[in-house]
């Protein structure tokens, strides 16, 4: 058995999220109904952590251990041709024993995108927010946002973690061409609904409802209901992921 670490993309549209669950259809599901029919048995893979219901992915990972069955040129070849259009695997690396996709990842980056200009084309994937936003308000209010600290005021209540602390490392929005921009987000570790919270309530500041210095504030009360509303899932990222080894 060799174990392996496979990078995939997917648009997470038509998904309730990365994780198997029941009665509703995921992503890992996909992926793991296609090993299944490629070796002829259940195979259980292991992502890099969960997307929520309609959360896209530009580079993410899971590991599995598998059979000499195929090369991995015809393994890459047949996975993409089986998986639906809304998924594709990008690379398959073989790693160490004890690589692991969810606890050896160093850093987990985000991106969240909106645009102005109603566009078609950018339906489902960016968020249309025709209002005036002053980013450079918003761009400060990141700068309390860097460094360990606890982000129960950002969190999904009652989830299942130890702790509610995290490491953001950089946290900035950047002007694309066409009134268009996205929020850029990195740290060791993300809460559920985490980023869209901070998003919704940075998009306050940016329309000028609170200020920016009010984060600081935010943060420190540790209670989801300091935060703003959470913006909606179809314009969020994971967008990278790190790891030592590969």
């Amino acid at each position: 058995m060799q174990r392996y670490a496979f990078e995939i993309q997917y648009k997470g549209t038509a998904y309730f999220g990365w994780q198997r669950q029941p009665r509703q259809i995921s992503v890992q599901e996909k992926i793991e109904d296609c090993l299944k029919q490629l070796y002829g048995k259940e195979i259980s893979v292991v992502g890099c952590g969960r997307t929520d219901t309609g959360v896209h992915a530009h580079r993410s990972f899971f590991h599995v251990d598998l059979e000499d069955k195929f090369k991995m040129e015809i393994l890459f070849f047949k996975m993409n041709r089986m998986l639906p259009p809304d998924i594709s695997v990008v690379a398959i690396h073989p790693v160490s024993p004890d690589f692991h996709a969810r606890f050896g990842a160093v850093s987990r980056t985000y991106r969240y995108f909106i645009h102005r200009q109603k566009d078609p084309f950018l339906e489902g994937l960016s968020l249309h927010l025709p209002q005036e936003l002053d980013i450079e308000a918003m761009n400060r209010s990141c700068a309390y946002l860097i460094g360990k600290q606890d982000f129960t005021s950002f969190s999904k209540l009652h989830t299942d973690v130890k702790t509610n602390i995290c490491d953001i490392s950089s946290a900035q929005w950047i002007a694309l061409e066409d009134q268009r921009w996205y929020f850029e987000i990195t740290a060791d570790r993300f809460l559920r609904n985490m980023v869209r919270a901070i998003v919704g309530t940075l998009l306050e500041v940016g329309q000028g409802k609170i200020e920016a210095s009010e984060i600081e504030k935010i943060i420190s009360k540790m209670d989801r209901g300091e935060a703003k509303l959470s913006v909606p899932a179809h314009a969020l990222y994971l967008w990278e992921i790190k790891y030592p080894e590969l």
